[in-house]
């Protein structure tokens, strides 16, 4: 709560003035080309590339750590938390298990998206996860062993995700793939250049080879 109120409080100032103050007080990498907008982020280390990005009114609250790669963008009104690590009422059987987010170079989270970093979360480089609405979940009951189970979550390189998804705990989306609008992604083993949809998703088709997307050197789309 502290580190949410100093952060709030600096909202007044200029960015250089208060990209130093953070840096100063919340021992953050930041780069100079890197900016914050009007966010709180409570990781307990982030790092930020050259041409990075957060927007205005997203929290990142208990992780680990956040790691945006050069040019990466998180943008306005995401929600990303998790559970803290020596949590002793639950997940005290996943030794691995490790609350973060790391987002790749040119890599781009857009707005409005519930994000659980329970366990990692991997936005690998040249992705869009687009739209709105859209969530991540790495932790959920097993019901036969009734206890909180959680697992990491992988999005792939040059990946394009739609709108009001659903991504669930161990699922991987690999490289140069559509998650279509609406579908829910539970599982990993797929194979790469797909478009998936559904409920669960399931491969609908390839991708069409040479498509522009899969090959830009720069994570803006005009």
């Amino acid at each position: 709560m502290i580190g949410a109120l100093i952060q709030v409080a600096l909202w007044i100032l200029p960015w250089t003035i208060r990209r130093r103050l953070i840096m100063a007080i919340f021992r953050f990498e930041i780069a100079p080309t890197a900016r914050i907008g009007f966010s709180i982020v409570l990781a307990r280390h982030l790092q930020m590339g050259s041409g990075a990005r957060i927007g205005h009114l997203t929290v990142i609250t208990r992780l680990r750590r956040v790691e945006m790669a050069d040019s990466a963008l998180l943008g306005n009104l995401n929600w990303i938390g998790g559970m803290p690590d020596g949590n002793r009422r639950h997940f005290h059987e996943e030794v691995d298990r490790f609350p973060g987010l790391i987002i790749g170079p040119h890599a781009a989270v857009t707005h409005r998206h519930l994000i659980d970093c329970t366990d990692l979360v991997t936005i690998e480089a040249f992705t869009t996860f687009a739209g709105w609405g859209s969530q991540i979940l790495t932790h959920a009951i097993d019901l036969d062993t009734c206890r909180q189970s959680c697992a990491p979550v992988t999005i792939g390189q040059y990946c394009f995700v739609g709108t009001r998804v659903v991504i669930l705990k161990g699922a991987r989306l690999p490289d140069r793939s559509v998650l279509a609008a609406g579908s829910v992604l539970a599982r990993p083993g797929l194979e790469p250049d797909g478009i998936y949809g559904g409920v669960p998703a399931v491969f609908v088709k390839k991708t069409r080879e040479g498509a522009a997307y899969f090959r830009r050197e720069s994570g803006f789309v005009s």
